[in-house]
């Protein structure tokens, strides 16, 4: 997780949406980010929240604001009377819990100033085989901290380093907290999901490809291939990097999915590999816009600008040619017309 203050930073942090290769289409999908930060200051609220439908952002609500406001059109039309009181109420609450558990966070990792953040991202998914998948997750300072999936056979979080053992196991000591949690992730969230599907239908109905660009770059003997994204929609991707048949995603860097103005989004994946290894890997990607996976692999452009350069050669050649043969006919042609006039001259002389 990335420390995402920003709108923009913030969708950076959708990232997580990223389908498994080989895992069921995601059909629809419902989340709330939420950010705290220790340090305020102008353009820099200390409490942020965004939720996405399809990792588009449908409300926003900050600490300087202090309202929930609709972030498309379609849910400001759709939106049923009290929504919007309804989610500034549970925004405000979270507004004074979070910071409490930024605090609280800055103490166990022994920090007593700076900029600090704390990131929750919580939400469902509706999936193609008609199950759902959910999860809550949690970050601190743009690194992993604690983690909840829905369908675990445990039904535990998963910490990760000795700060968030502490917080494990005080969550999980606590049934009732653990039972909302469950109960929030199976049920509550999928209604809330379908109902916000129903506002917006028709939009979210679109489906467009993306405009898949592989490009590589060699820098001090390690080849960068980077695996580029545009223009799709909606905002659920799948990006992985293949070697063979392998799939390296703990080798894989991701960008996040990002909006672009005209409503589409675009996203990529990065991989470092040997360069004499090239033709071994290949970018996958997969989205609801296209009829299955797509497999591109990167072609390096030098090929083509030879091509180009040789035949812009041939073409200046060629011009150079037809100019010495014009040069040469023209030559032959004055050389003659004076021939012409000399032996015109003698003519008229012996006539005369």
């Amino acid at each position: 997780m990335a420390p995402a203050l920003g709108l923009g930073a913030l969708l950076g942090v959708l990232g997580l949406l990223r389908t498994p290769a080989g895992a069921a289409e995601v059909l629809h999908s419902l989340r709330y980010l939420r950010v705290v930060v220790s340090e305020p200051g102008p353009g820099l609220p200390r409490y942020v929240a965004v939720a996405f439908v399809d990792g588009i952002p449908i409300s926003r609500y900050d600490s300087e604001r202090g309202r929930v406001e609709p972030q498309t059109l379609w849910m400001a039309a759709g939106a049923e009377p009290g929504y919007w009181d309804t989610e500034t109420r549970i925004n405000q609450m979270y507004q004074h819990k979070d910071p409490a558990h930024l605090e609280m966070l800055q103490i166990r990792y022994n920090q007593s100033g700076g900029l600090h953040t704390l990131q929750r991202d919580s939400g469902c998914e509706l999936l193609s085989d008609g199950s759902i998948r959910g999860s809550h997750r949690e970050g601190y300072d743009g690194r992993d901290f604690l983690s909840f999936e829905l369908g675990s056979r445990s039904r535990r979080f998963v910490a990760a380093d000795g700060a968030a053992q502490i917080t494990k196991r005080l969550w999980e000591s606590d049934e009732m907290k653990m039972e909302r949690l469950t109960n929030y992730l199976e049920h509550i969230c999928l209604e809330v999901l379908r109902k916000h599907v129903r506002y917006g239908q028709e939009a979210l109905e679109q489906k467009e490809p993306p405009d898949v660009h592989v490009s590589g770059k060699e820098e001090h003997g390690i080849l960068t291939l980077s695996c580029h994204a545009y223009g799709f929609y909606p905002g659920i991707i799948g990006i992985n990097w293949l070697k063979g048949d392998e799939i390296r995603d703990q080798e894989t860097e991701w960008g996040g999915i990002v909006p672009n103005s005209d409503g589409t989004f675009h996203s990529w994946a990065r991989i470092e590999a040997l360069p004499g290894e090239r033709e071994q890997y290949r970018c996958r990607v997969e989205h609801a816009g296209m009829p299955e996976p797509g497999i591109f692999a990167w072609e390096p452009e030098f090929g083509w600008n030879f091509i180009l350069v040789l035949v812009t050669v041939s073409i200046i050649a060629a011009i150079i040619i037809i100019s010495l043969i014009g040069v040469r006919v023209w030559k032959l042609r004055s050389g003659r017309r004076e021939e012409e006039v000399v032996w015109c001259g003698q003519q008229n002389r012996h006539g005369n």
